[in-house]
């Protein structure tokens, strides 16, 4: 399938108030669209696609008991006659289905990664675009999930769709984006975001709130309103490239529908795991 998830688009919101300026995350296959931090609902910046009915990612999501109007739950079913051959086409038409029920912050992931003492580590972050190069999200590059991608640039993604009665699982390796990929998403969050990036010394330890707050204020002076503000240098993207997704149906008496792509370049081999 030619489309993919989650684009990020640039420029004024309608309607939008204080916030017109922010990116927007776009559900191309349904003109979907949520706020860059990924909970409030927004209209698409420009004209809907038609959604993909007719292919079997589309056929993978039905209605079902689970209270929420409209959304797959404990009835739907995932079978092999379901499956694309791509997992991002999968991906796409479940993403589609979360940002259709509602759900609140859809794009919340559990990103976990593994220290050089071999310490797990996991947080939530919020998936800021999902294409056929991989998964990307933005972070301080002096936080603990930075300093540990450095050292083990492998990481895990985790889909929590708990109203929807599935979960999708992401494995792969890591890499940052350049400052020149970075700095169009810097700047198109909210200019209160813009210098809380630069107050926060991420996962470093703060004498009181007030030190974060009085290092804010003096930022907010140094950039009054109207100037932009740079990106630090310490902030910016990543990507990782998936080579393991796993989506998994939940059905009733715990014998879920669980399914593995594997990645076999250029082509994925896909296999049915017991629940």
């Amino acid at each position: 399938m030619g489309h993919r998830l989650l684009r990020l688009a640039y420029g004024s919101v309608p309607g939008g108030g204080a916030h017109a300026a922010d990116t927007v995350l776009w559900l191309r296959s349904s003109g979907k669209a949520v706020d860059a931090r990924g909970s409030l609902a927004v209209n698409p910046t420009g004209q809907a696609s038609e959604a993909n009915a007719a292919g079997p990612a589309a056929a993978a999501s039905r209605p079902g008991g689970n209270g929420v109007p409209g959304a797959p739950g404990l009835l739907a079913t995932l079978d092999e006659a379901m499956l694309p051959a791509d997992p991002m086409d999968l991906f796409d038409a479940w993403m589609d289905d979360v940002i259709q029920a509602g759900l609140p912050e859809p794009t919340a992931m559990v990103l976990s990664t593994v220290s050089a003492d071999q310490r797990p580590r996991g947080r939530m972050v919020l998936l800021k675009a999902a294409d056929v190069t991989g998964f990307t999200f933005y972070t301080n590059r002096t936080s603990r999930k930075a300093s540990d991608l450095a050292e083990v640039p492998l990481a895990s993604l985790l889909f929590p769709w708990h109203a929807l009665h599935r979960q999708v699982i992401v494995e792969g390796p890591v890499t940052p984006l350049s400052t020149a990929d970075s700095e169009p998403y810097f700047h198109s969050r909210p200019r209160g975001s813009q210098l809380g990036a630069w107050a926060s010394r991420q996962s470093t330890q703060l004498s009181s709130r007030a030190e974060l707050e009085d290092r804010y204020a003096e930022l907010d002076r140094r950039w009054p309103e109207g100037m932009q503000v740079p990106m630090p240098e310490f902030w910016g993207g990543y990507r990782l490239r998936p080579d393991r997704m796993e989506f998994w149906q939940g059905r009733p008496s715990r014998l879920h529908d669980r399914f593995r792509y594997t990645r076999e370049d250029p082509a994925w081999r896909v296999a049915r795991l017991s629940p």
